[in-house]
């Protein structure tokens, strides 16, 4: 087993292992340290059957159901399937999903803590998954947002993201933003807040998932969300995942951002996640 680090900012990789060697106890708690320090692990080339997959899930906490029943693993609930592959002529999958930068599910009340991607069918050449480090990106916003920001909360959201359904068909845009309001209502959270584990704070909110940050005028939300869109995008605070077959990636949500980036016309790729919770 060998432990390297990804970058100075995020992430451990993790090789030489298999499902057998993390059961045993001390080698899966060199996992889930390196996790708790490092925000991100990869561990390279580990064959996991779906079962196994949920097995492992559930040594970090309570893997828990996709929300979207028709892409979920048809055998396992706890799987969502992330594909462009279809099969008899049916998408075995959703096939767009996470293409911009975001902390997963930060604009509901109490997201899982955790996620877990195993590449199924992986292509080389594209489909990349990039991650930045929240605490990374707090550390280099300015002093003057820092304090500018500090106590305040912000209000999350998904309407910025939601897709329109048959269901929408002749409501008016100020009728669909109203229903989304109604569905899917703004939650409140801390914009700094601190890692448990590490102590570090860290910046909660991607731009995507933030309405506003309370307090502030149109001018100043639009001014700190264009700093924190390009402190999360500066190419040298970005790590870029090129995924090989088998390889298992799992990060903690609130201090990861991640984007998904687009696979080329053409070339199939799937991948099945797990949303953990914390356990019970």
């Amino acid at each position: 087993m060998k432990i390297s680090e990804i970058t100075p900012f995020i992430g451990a990789e993790i090789s030489g292992v298999t499902y057998d060697d993390l059961e045993r106890q001390e080698v899966f708690d060199r996992l889930a340290e390196s996790l708790r320090q490092r925000e991100l692990v990869v561990v390279r080339g580990l064959e996991l059957t779906p079962r196994q997959q949920i097995t492992l899930a559930a040594r970090i906490g309570r893997p828990v159901p996709f929300l979207l029943q028709q892409y979920r693993h048809p055998e396992f609930e706890e799987i969502m399937i992330s594909s462009n592959e279809v099969r008899n002529n049916r998408p075995i999958g959703v096939a767009r999903v996470g293409n911009f930068w975001h902390q997963d599910s930060s604009y509901i009340t109490d997201p899982a803590p955790y996620t877990m991607l195993h590449g199924v069918n992986v292509p080389s050449t594209s489909g990349h998954t990039l991650y930045a480090n929240a605490v990374d990106v707090y550390e280099r916003l300015p002093e003057e947002w820092k304090r500018r920001i500090a106590g305040r909360n912000a209000l999350a959201t998904v309407n910025k993201r939601l897709r329109i359904g048959p269901e929408h068909v002749g409501l008016s845009v100020a009728e669909f933003r109203a229903l989304i309001d109604i569905e899917h209502p703004k939650v409140e959270h801390p914009l700094v807040r601190e890692d448990p584990f590490t102590g570090r704070p860290y910046l909660y909110g991607a731009p995507e998932y933030l309405d506003s940050v309370v307090g502030f005028d149109a001018n100043e939300n639009a001014a700190f969300f264009a700093i924190v869109d390009e402190l999360i995008q500066d190419p040298d605070h970005v790590y870029t995942h090129r995924w090989t077959p088998n390889d298992l990636v799992i990060w903690k949500t609130a201090t990861t951002y991640h984007c998904a980036t687009e696979v080329e016309p053409g070339v199939g790729r799937t991948v099945h996640r797990i949303s953990i919770k914390s356990g019970d």
